[in-house]
């Protein structure tokens, strides 16, 4: 996808000139444009896809906007704080999504790709609105896969991995009281050395967005860990099957025979 138009969204301006200057000055991407704006707010989505309607169609999107939410039990941390970061996290990506796809239907279809994080994989206790946000985030995209499959827009979840972003900081702040002393150990541990690099999110959303992906959507990519370049070779088994998706565990997975 080198030389491809970029259109890059952040609230923070500072970050988005940053950003931008070094997209130009790589020389890897074609067109650079850059976009001030609160996914959470409806009116400032629909002011964003109305401006971008001047520019090329829009054929792929990574949604990778997210907080972490307030740390600590879910018994103490404010309400407010927790409903704002499933805002940002859930009803985000949905205006995103919804705006972009909408946009692909009058123009041949598309690829989508959004960040789901670690939390939606697992519990992740003391990060209660980061995982439920998360989590929820993956089960919106597997369903509507299944709506936009029709119209030629695939959609897929992607998990980058420990990637050293500002919100390993709050754990840090937090402190191993409120954010559980396990994961507050493995965060330091992470930035360390670095976490995981961001190369490998990257190279795993490029290939989602790519021709090389056709056929598949609705699955949640782990970045790490999953052979996905090979995915391809076994599309039959991917689209019959339920790998890669969020579901129950039943009895007779696990050996046991009373169900």
């Amino acid at each position: 996808m080198q030389g491809a138009n970029v259109t890059i969204v952040a609230r923070d301006a500072a970050t988005l000139d940053v950003a931008r200057s070094a997209l130009q000055s790589s020389g890897a991407a074609g067109f650079v444009q850059s976009f001030q704006s609160d996914i959470a707010e409806e009116i400032e989505v629909a002011r964003l896809f109305a401006d971008l309607h001047q520019s090329p169609p829009i054929d792929g999107l990574i949604h990778a906007a997210g907080v972490i939410g307030p740390i600590g039990r879910f018994l103490d941390v404010p309400t407010d704080q927790w409903l704002a970061a499933v805002k940002t996290n859930l009803f985000g990506a949905f205006l995103t999504i919804r705006y972009a796809a909408q946009s692909m239907t009058r123009t041949g279809g598309g690829r989508i790709v959004a960040l789901s994080g670690g939390g939606a994989s697992y519990p992740f206790p003391m990060y209660t609105s980061y995982a439920a946000s998360k989590v929820a985030l993956v089960r919106f995209i597997e369903t509507v896969a299944v709506e936009l499959e029709p119209l030629d827009i695939q959609i897929n979840a992607l998990a980058p991995g420990f990637v050293a972003t500002s919100m390993h900081q709050e754990t840090l702040r937090a402190g191993p009281a409120a954010a559980g002393s396990e994961y507050y150990e493995r965060t330091k541990r992470e930035l360390s050395v670095g976490g995981s690099s961001p190369e490998i999110a990257a190279n795993a959303a490029v290939f989602l967005l790519s021709t090389r992906a056709a056929g598949i959507t609705g699955k949640l990519v782990a970045a790490q860990w999953d052979d996905y370049a090979h995915w391809p070779d076994h599309l039959a088994e991917l689209t019959d099957t339920d790998l890669f998706t969020l579901r129950r565990v039943l009895p007779k997975e696990r050996g046991l025979a009373w169900q």
